[in-house]
């Protein structure tokens, strides 16, 4: 019981001191808010295609895409989409609030918290069953955002329009060059690799420090109650029922943790990015990913925790 519990704390408890790191940052002014922004944006534009490429160019791409793990993947998210749409038209009348609220509970922060809690637990290098998890479930998420949100600002989007946007994201971008290199037999030259690993090392933790600088909480009261219920279902609800399958199902190991960390994860801090520029309730967008993100260290302490003492990996 004890190793369980240090095991899943060191999961853990690097994230909590990069937000924590992040946090002080923003606290003493030593970043704005606007060069926050403009340092995420860096980071996603840069450091995030050389996390992807690494994580799958030193893997066995064949080994490491798991056909059931991909599907379940995809099924698990559709029906969770799916249950989260009719039960927010129900409960919200605002066609904005919807789209927002919509948005924060389905789709999960899965690249910034998904592998350095695996690299965390197996290693570096031992990530390739959550990036390729990654690869078909951020762009599904894409899509399905830009759905939601359309939809419920009376927008059109063409599926021509969506594939370009998905094409364009560096993650994918990053995802293919690797699956273009190994494809192709593609040696990356030793120095150029070891840049793209230092920049992977890098990745993570400048995320996470500029996710904890995007702490800044204001303006919640009016919308607590539709908060309260994003955060339940994103950190509570969906993760219960998906891993309880998860496990009855089979899955174990590094596949356990893809899942784990796919549904366990708080909002995705693009989703606040996409809520404000597309008309939806960027407030709403913006408090849940704020308050679920420090929250979520805590709710993911406590899924490794059970699942590691019941042995799912």
């Amino acid at each position: 019981m004890l190793g369980n519990l240090i095991i899943c704390f060191n999961a853990v408890l690097p994230l909590m001191i990069y937000l924590l790191i992040g946090f002080l940052i923003r606290k003493f002014n030593i970043l704005d808010g606007d060069e926050v922004k403009r340092v995420n944006h860096m980071i996603f534009i840069v450091f995030f295609p050389a996390l992807m490429f690494e994580n799958l160019y030193s893997s066995n791409i064949s080994e490491s895409i798991d056909m059931r793990l991909e599907l379940y993947g995809v099924t698990f998210l559709m029906v969770m989409f799916g249950l989260t749409w009719a039960f927010v038209h129900r409960i919200v009348k605002s066609d904005k609030t919807r789209g927002a609220m919509i948005q924060a509970i389905y789709r999960s922060n899965f690249v910034i918290m998904g592998l350095p809690i695996t690299i965390n637990i197996f290693g570096k290098g031992n990530a390739a069953a959550t990036a390729a998890l990654i690869m078909v479930i951020v762009p599904l998420y894409n899509v399905l955002a830009v759905i939601t949100l359309e939809y419920h600002r009376g927008g059109r989007t063409s599926a021509g329009d969506m594939i370009i946007r998905i094409l364009k994201n560096p993650i994918i971008l990053g995802a293919l060059a690797a699956i273009a290199c190994m494809a192709l037999g593609i040696q990356v030259p030793k120095q150029v690799n070891s840049v793209i690993s230092s920049m992977s090392d890098t990745c993570t933790v400048m995320a996470m420090i500029i996710l904890g600088a995007s702490f800044s909480p204001q303006g919640v009261a009016a919308g607590k109650k539709n908060l309260i219920i994003s955060l339940v279902g994103r950190l509570f609800v969906f993760p219960a029922v998906g891993l309880t399958i998860a496990a009855l199902l089979g899955f174990r190991g590094q596949e356990f943790i893809a899942l784990l960390a796919m549904l366990a994860a708080p909002p995705a801090v693009s989703s606040f990015t996409m809520a404000q520029s597309m008309d939806s309730d960027g407030e709403l967008a913006g408090n849940a990913v704020v308050f679920a993100t420090p929250l979520s260290c805590l709710t993911i302490f406590l899924w490794l925790f059970l699942f590691k003492t019941l042995g799912m990996f």
